[in-house]
């Protein structure tokens, strides 16, 4: 029995729903409906009847379906769109520190989008006053409480005494310790405030997608998308919709890592509208604190740059010159995209100009033809028109009506089709490049070594021309047009667990790291395939465990689906830019490549070749890209000792002292990143207990590199 793998994403305008092979990870079917806003049983209803029809069409029974999660925009669009509830904050506390609660759970309104504010409401009582406290809230027209007080990351039985008190008055309730465990109450209370505005709409939204999808009949449980790349349970929605934030981007970006197996690269989601562009380094999305309204909460989420530009933005036209390409699409507009007009339809065509919605300016272009009709001109137009909208693009129409449709405008100009249509695309490249380079900037990663990588309906519009204009790499995501659904159904269970804790000992980072580890098996991980990476932040004094893992079944086939050997080496041949790849360490999961590129400087009079390496494991996914690594080989039996060695090996020292090697152990099917703690005595403890229960024969590699 086929047994599969379904990833939901819910859109603004449809949702779109695949089904991807449990085993092959091959693309099975795909299904677009509207999103049903409008529907008694809201985005639910669009869900189901995407899951429905995927089932239909592929004669699949409930209990084939092994895995099944979505991803919404809808706590995004909740907050954009100011239809989240009235929020009261109840803070306590006593003495001294009860003063400065009583000022710092004073938030005031949050500006959530442009003129849409969440007023919020606060009270401040004595632990004995409770329920005068939320009495007053309730009073003032508030349905959702947040409790707030100074320590609940170490003691949350106040922050728990008024929710008890506020659900027997019948209301939703929250605490700041349930969001974080960092100090910095008023930040705290700012996270929490914005998860209990959108706490009912989510809840409601979360029960009635679950028994709807318990209807159905299968028996996998639903999973929902988060913020990170990852997935929770729909339980943790009910207590943190915050999570679900920016989970339309993140499902994109989770199937470039995945799906395209993408360690070293940007990742640009095209829509009609908007570009979204985030960052992977070393096989990890980036990741930030988000902010509200222009405040910092600690909400960590993807890194996401959005520009206004994308495959059905339309072309303005100055004084006799393209003034810009957007921000306005012919979705907006309510036009066709030119391109996707048969040829026989653009006849006679004459520019116009206009403004598509009230407000807008009016120098918008479009043409009417004969008919009557009006058609927009676009950056998928222009792409068709040059060629970059291949056959197995999304984006692909006709390139001939695109050449009649852009005459008028070539005649405007003074100029030939082909020109007039690498001016748009130019004008869209501008936009999107600076923030391509001020990712590239911010995380230190190389352009020569990034790829750019294209997904969304609008993908082919964008990357290829803005790859070339950069000179970089660049491709379109395989089935790029589904990638986000992809993404959902193939993401892992994701939990983060962060501490303040000045001067960190071991056993303070074994127990957030254990924090984390059991937070991902509640959420469905298996034991055996969790990786957890730890950092120490010494200036904010912070620790914070990021958990990662596959569901049981995942856990299972990783070996099954092992490549060859040469596939591999040339994948990491192919991420390097070099002609061949030298395999120069490996155990059963693991490879270690080495390549050499020859820099030319002085124009060619200097030569200089530089040593880079690949990581890669049985299923040729690239997790590390780095320079100068050395590698050594060891057992389980010996690893302190060739690692402590490993370390003084790799220890620089310099004016500022000694500064360890950046290192990484591998083992089984774990990669132990150790590349965030501090010290020499922090590596070694956090890799014992990493590798407590494998047999003392088990082949370990030690990878360092200089910081």
């Amino acid at each position: 029995m086929r047994l599969v793998r379904i990833g939901i994403d819910v859109g603004g305008t449809f949702t779109d729903a695949v089904a991807l092979d449990d085993e092959t990870f091959e693309l099975l079917g795909q299904i677009k409906v509207e999103t049903t806003h409008g529907s008694p049983d809201g985005v639910a209803a669009g869900i189901v009847q995407a899951l429905g029809e995927l089932l239909r069409s592929l004669a699949l029974a409930p209990e084939q379906v092994r895995f099944i999660a979505h991803g919404t925009t809808q706590a995004t669009n909740a907050l954009l769109e100011g239809d989240v509830a009235q929020v009261g904050v109840l803070g306590t506390g006593e003495g001294a520190e009860g003063r400065r609660a009583r000022s710092e759970t004073q938030i005031g309104d949050l500006e959530l989008a442009p003129g849409k504010k969440l007023t919020v409401l606060h009270a401040f009582v004595e632990r004995g006053d409770i329920e005068a406290g939320v009495a007053a809230l309730r009073s003032g027209g508030a349905h959702v409480i947040v409790a707030a007080s100074p320590f609940s990351v170490d003691d949350p039985s106040g922050e728990q005494a008024i929710m008890g008190v506020a659900e027997a008055a019948g209301l939703l309730a929250t605490g700041t310790h349930e969001i974080t465990k960092l100090y910095g109450l008023r930040v705290r209370t700012r996270t929490a405030v914005v998860n209990a505005s959108i706490l009912p709409r989510m809840m409601e939204t979360a029960d009635m997608t679950e028994a709807s999808v318990r209807q159905t009949g299968i028996p996998a449980p639903l999973m929902i998308m988060r913020c990170d790349g990852g997935v929770m349970t729909i339980g943790e929605v009910r207590h943190r919709p915050i999570l679900t934030i920016l989970s339309g981007p993140a499902a994109g970006v989770a199937g470039a890592l995945m799906y395209e197996k993408i360690s070293h690269g940007i990742f640009l989601e095209v829509g009609g509208t908007s570009t979204d562009l985030s960052a992977i380094r070393d096989g990890r999305v980036m990741i930030e604190y988000a902010e509200v309204g222009g405040h910092q909460t600690y909400l960590r989420s993807l890194d996401v740059r959005t520009v206004g530009v994308a495959g059905g933005s339309m072309i303005r036209l100055g004084d006799g010159a393209l003034r810009d390409v957007g921000p306005r699409s012919a979705h907006i507009a309510g036009l066709r995209y030119a391109t996707y007009a048969a040829p026989t339809e653009i006849v006679s065509p004459m520019l116009e100009t206009f403004a598509p919605r009230p407000g807008d300016p009016p120098d918008y272009v479009s043409i009417r033809c004969t008919s009557g009709e009006r058609f927009a001109l676009t950056t998928s137009c222009a792409a068709n028109v040059l060629g970059y909208a291949g056959a197995d693009s999304y984006a692909r129409g006709s390139a001939e009506a695109g050449r009649l449709a852009f005459q008028p405008l070539a005649d405007r100009l003074g100029v030939t089709v082909e020109e007039a249509a690498r001016s748009v695309l130019t004008l869209a490249a501008k936009k999107v490049s600076p923030v391509v380079e001020a990712l590239l900037a911010h995380y230190g990663m190389e352009r020569e070594q990034t790829v750019l990588v294209g997904g969304g309906g609008g993908a082919a519009a964008i990357v290829p021309f803005l790859a070339k204009a950069m000179h970089m790499t660049g491709r379109l995501a395989h089935n790029h047009q589904v990638i986000s659904p992809i993404g959902v159904a193939l993401a892992l269970v994701r939990e983060v667990v962060e501490r303040t804790i000045p001067a960190p000992q071991e056993e303070d980072i074994l127990r957030v790291r254990k924090e984390a580890e059991e937070a991902a098996i509640r959420s469905g991980a298996a034991e055996a395939s969790i990786e957890i990476h730890v950092e120490v932040d010494a200036v904010r004094n912070l620790v914070r465990a990021t958990a990662t893992g596959a569901t049981e079944l995942k856990a299972r086939e990783r070996m099954a689906r092992k490549l060859p050997e040469p596939e591999i080496r040339a994948l990491a041949a192919a991420s390097m830019g070099c002609p061949e790849a030298v395999l120069i360490a490996y155990t059963e999961t693991w490879y270690v490549y080495e390549g050499r590129l020859e820099q030319k400087r002085l124009f060619g009079l200097l030569r200089h070749t530089r040593k880079i390496h690949r990581v890669l494991n049985a299923d040729g996914v690239i997790r590390l890209s780095k320079q100068e690594m050395r590698t050594t080989e060891s057992q389980v039996s010996k690893w302190k000792t060739t690692l402590e060695q490993a370390l003084r090996d790799g220890t620089h020292y310099g004016d500022s002292g000694a500064t360890l090697p950046e290192t990484f152990v591998l083992c089984g099917g774990r990669l132990i990143d150790l590349s965030a703690l501090q010290s020499a005595e922090q590596m070694v403890s956090l890799a014992s207990t990493e590798l407590a229960g494998y047999p003392a024969e088990e082949p370990v590699l030690i990878l360092t590199m200089r910081r």
